[in-house]
């Protein structure tokens, strides 16, 4: 008789555990008629797996040329998820920013990849979403980079810290009289972008002057999606985790030596959000690792982009050239000729440096804004369900023909000209820095950065490629974090000084930054 009952438990036991997985697997995968219409996959629940494997970032740009509507669900193991592909239904999602929201996403993606402490995620959980009002480590750390990133004075020391370090590393990157120099063109373009944001941002004391501190933030920097994905990491993510590691220590010591005291505006307002809010020291330090993600990633690779694209292009090297060129003021310093620019006048005069800029942003940005579903929701006719996650990816909208035309694959460095504006599709189709709420904060320093560094090289410099001939590298191994693509190999050139600027002194500077270069819709309310 006990056999029996044991017997009997055992089956009601079995029958109970396949009821209740029926019932979480009917949930998570089963699809709504009233839902956006399901993406074809090739194999049932992974699929989609093995297609983001293979084709990365273009397999949503795949699945859009097979799904009519503007958007679409994706089942994955574990979770669900809607892409949109329309600029229409993206103008929607954020409006409607509290229902579909980003920081309770973005506060996760910080504490594992920071590897946050169990006392800070639950400071950073705080009314995470802004719910209860502007309050919490998650809202006033926003509004501390959106204060100290605005177009303004404090933007404007940013700025000016980081147009001296591109200088000096120019003049020290210079080659002799009459001689050339060899390089690796994007390793050189990470390493002095890097130093010259960084200085900017953390001041004399900044951690990343140790060669050794910036190895390891990229050594982390490449382990991303080891830590991301969290199967054994420490096994799996062992070396990104030791990288991660040593430079939250290093910012540690940056914190208690005082090092912020004499950084930016960003680097204070930020630290002092987290302590307003009682975050420990060496979370703030391995939150800092995390938001170095943000500063640096994107930079080098965009500037990368937009020089090798535009020496590839050589009539439009020449007429950026000209450009330059007629905003560059000569003068003689005791007996010394001195070529200044300033970057608010590129800005102002330099219609096709900056179209070939924005054109580069499209034609090379691969990110995805990320919300989640916080409730089930319309968007408009189609249901949305409480704990889908929900993407926009800027490369299905980048890559739609039937918005940006027929040399939509092709990079078109005239296509933001002004006289253009009637051949190209409204300016929210534009999406490499995102929009609405979460649109990058970041976004006027780094095209400054950007704007300073193409200009000031191809005004001083000549470049040809060691192979004899340009070739775009492939982009397939790019990083889960990064916007912009990524070169999977290097270019080595080989620069000269330009002809006739030889014994040539160089003053960059920047005026204001109040008259800025729109690149969103969100700008146009900014532009003076």
């Amino acid at each position: 008789m006990p056999s029996a009952l044991n017997h009997s438990n055992l089956l009601a036991l079995v029958a109970g555990v396949v009821a209740t997985a029926y019932l979480v697997t009917r949930k998570m995968f089963g699809h709504d008629r009233r839902e956006p219409p399901l993406a074809p996959q090739s194999v049932p629940l992974i699929g989609h797996m093995i297609g983001m494997s293979r084709s990365k970032f273009n397999y949503y740009v795949d699945l859009s040329k097979q799904v009519t509507a503007p958007i679409f669900t994706m089942t994955l193991p574990g979770q669900k998820m809607y892409v949109v592909t329309s600029p229409d239904l993206v103008q929607l999602v954020q409006k409607q920013h509290k229902t579909l929201a980003f920081p309770p996403i973005e506060a996760k993606f910080a504490s594992t990849v920071c590897g946050a402490s169990q006392e800070a995620q639950a400071i950073l959980a705080q009314n995470v979403n802004g719910d209860d009002g502007d309050f919490g480590l998650s809202m006033e750390s926003y509004e501390a980079m959106r204060s100290a990133l605005k177009p303004g004075s404090d933007l404007d020391d940013m700025n000016r810290s980081m147009i001296k370090e591109v200088v000096q590393l120019f003049d020290q990157m210079q080659p002799n009289k009459g001689q050339a120099k060899t390089l690796s063109m994007y390793a050189w373009l990470r390493d002095a972008i890097t130093m010259a944001t960084t200085r900017s941002v953390y001041g004399p004391a900044n951690p990343f002057d140790d060669p050794a501190i910036v190895d390891a933030f990229w050594e982390f920097e490449s382990g991303l999606m080891s830590i991301l994905i969290g199967i054994l990491p420490s096994l799996t993510a062992r070396k990104p985790i030791a990288a991660r590691t040593k430079v939250a220590k290093a910012f540690e010591n940056y914190y208690k030596a005082g090092g912020v005291e004499q950084a930016s505006a960003f680097a204070k307002k930020r630290y002092q959000a987290e302590v307003d809010n009682n975050v420990p020291l060496e979370d703030i330090a391995r939150y800092e690792v995390g938001g170095s993600i943000a500063v640096l990633v994107n930079t080098a690779p965009a500037a990368f982009w937009a020089l090798l694209l535009i020496h590839s292009h050589p009539n439009l090297l020449n007429d950026i050239r000209k450009e330059v060129d007629a905003c560059t003021k000569t003068t003689t310093k005791n007996g010394n000729t001195v070529k200044a620019l300033d970057i608010t006048t590129l800005k102002e005069s330099c219609p096709l440096l900056l179209s070939s800029y924005q054109e580069v942003l499209r034609y090379r940005s691969m990110g995805t804004s990320v919300r989640e579903v916080m409730e089930d929701t319309y968007l408009n006719q189609w249901l949305l369900k409480k704990g889908a996650m929900l993407q926009m990816p800027s490369r299905v909208i980048h890559q739609d023909g039937s918005l940006w035309g027929d040399d939509v694959d092709e990079y078109n460095p005239r296509r933001f000209l002004p006289e253009q504006k009637k051949n190209r599709p409204r300016d929210v189709c534009f999406r490499a820095f995102g929009g609405g709420k979460t649109l990058c904060p970041g976004r006027h320093f780094a095209t400054n950065e950007i704007i300073a560094v193409v200009a000031t090289f191809v005004a001083r410099f000549d470049m040809k490629p060691v192979a004899g001939e340009w070739r775009l590298p492939t982009t397939m191994n790019t990083n889960v974090a990064a916007v912009v693509m990524q070169p999977d190999h290097d270019v080595d050139v080989e620069i000269r000084t330009r002809q006739g600027f030889e014994d040539v002194e160089w003053a960059i500077s920047l005026r204001t930054s109040e008259n800025i270069f729109a690149l969103v819709t969100e700008d146009k309310g900014d532009v003076v």
